[in-house]
């Protein structure tokens, strides 16, 4: 009955997407709204796609228990004095010549499958019954790794489990785009990992490196991988580079201007640097409690307590002299950080945070601050969600 069982299935879900896919060319076999036919197909469509996303939520779920179903059977079937490492190979490439995966795309598909189904109940759910995405659950593998099973299992109860107490103004996860949620994962992360956020990234920043990588038609890829607040600096301090090179008789893009100048300045060609003005100043904004004490608890926007300034943002700079690309002066890096007032002071290590990146060890703010920082305003938070509510207007 099982491989009739299956057929069967794949029937109806044929049969099934011919008639949605002739409903969405208006072809269907009455419309949508007899009293307004075109509006009607347009509504029909919305109807289509949301349906369409949970059930590819479910396919998802599927394809990652079929995939880890057969893995385990695959296993079981070798014996225990298999070759480990070549029969994951062997699952891998076939599974990837099901899929048309490379055997790296396989691989990491059947890894994320084996923690989602495995490892991750709430998330298996969810994304059964269509309340996440497949790139949500993703999102939920990569934040939870090298998490012990309980720190995975907080996290995950955080978002998933409809228990836990939220605001009521918090969109459920499933409705936030993958990139947004990847961001409040990690910040929760962050917050609550056995390990301090400052020990992990000192042995991450040992592993420091430049990577080439050959590419198609004549080109290749240079990558860095430093501090996130060098890798911030770079980023903005090139960005402006290239704002100031913009003109009426600059044809190159933005986006064409980041590497020339970039590959410009590393390799001496073309342009050079001279000494030259200095033209903008540094700027940190650290945080303060609203009686202008630091507060006594955790300075966390979700354990302060009410009244408690918890973060504050604000620009560090480098304190290098000014120098010129050709004629254009170069600005100094200036970075966004926002810092928790009692990790400003070193009482606590609790992490800050990096505009556009996500949280940064609290030494890594303080030196910014500590480095060219030459002011700072007060920002007062809402200890249930961290919402801003008031930002000093003195420095």
């Amino acid at each position: 009955m099982g491989k009739a069982a299956v057929a069967k299935a794949f029937e109806d879900i044929n049969a099934a997407l011919a008639v949605l896919k002739a409903e969405a060319d208006g072809c269907g076999a009455q419309p949508f709204s007899d009293a307004d036919p075109l509006a009607g197909l347009g509504d029909g469509c919305l109807d289509i796609l949301a349906g369409a996303r949970v059930a590819e939520a479910g396919f998802a779920a599927v394809k990652a228990r079929a995939a880890v179903t057969y893995a385990d059977t695959a296993q079981a079937i070798a014996g225990p004095d298999a070759p480990v490492q070549a029969l994951e190979m062997a699952v891998a490439a076939e599974i990837g010549a099901l899929l048309a995966l490379g055997s790296r795309a396989a691989g990491a598909f059947l890894a994320a499958s084996h923690t989602v189904t495995k490892e991750l109940p709430l998330a298996f759910s969810a994304l059964q019954s269509g309340t996440i995405t497949w790139p949500h659950a993703l999102v939920m593998v990569e934040e939870t790794a090298g998490l012990d099973p309980a720190g995975a299992a907080a996290l995950e109860a955080h978002f998933l489990d409809p228990d836990v107490p939220r605001p009521a103004t918090a969109a459920p996860i499933g409705e936030l785009p993958a990139y947004r949620f990847r961001a409040k994962a990690r910040n929760w992360r962050e917050r609550h990992h056995p390990e301090s956020i400052e020990k992990r990234h000192a042995k991450c920043a040992a592993d420091r490196r430049m990577e080439y990588t050959p590419d198609r038609d004549g080109m290749a890829r240079v990558s860095l991988y430093v501090p996130a607040d060098q890798a911030s600096a770079i980023w903005n301090r090139t960005t402006a580079l290239a704002r100031g090179l913009q003109g009426p008789d600059e044809s190159r893009t933005l986006t064409q201007l980041r590497p020339d100048i970039a590959a410009s300045i590393l390799l001496g060609a073309g342009t050079a640097l001279h000494p030259g003005p200095e033209t903008s100043t540094g700027q940190a904004i650290a945080g303060q409690s609203n009686t202008g004490q630091g507060s006594t608890g955790q300075a966390s926007a979700e354990q302060s307590s009410p009244g408690q300034s918890s973060a504050a943002p604000g620009k560090a700079g480098e304190s290098h002299t000014g120098a010129c690309l050709g004629n254009v002066p170069i600005p100094k890096a200036d970075v966004l950080v926002t810092v928790p007032v009692l990790a400003l002071f070193g009482v606590t290590d609790e992490p800050a945070d990096l505009d556009g990146y996500g949280p940064i060890p609290a030494s890594m703010a303080r030196k910014l601050v500590e480095g060219g920082a030459s002011s700072f305003y007060r920002v007062l938070v809402d200890p249930r969600d961290g919402a801003t509510l008031e930002i000093g207007r003195t420095s």
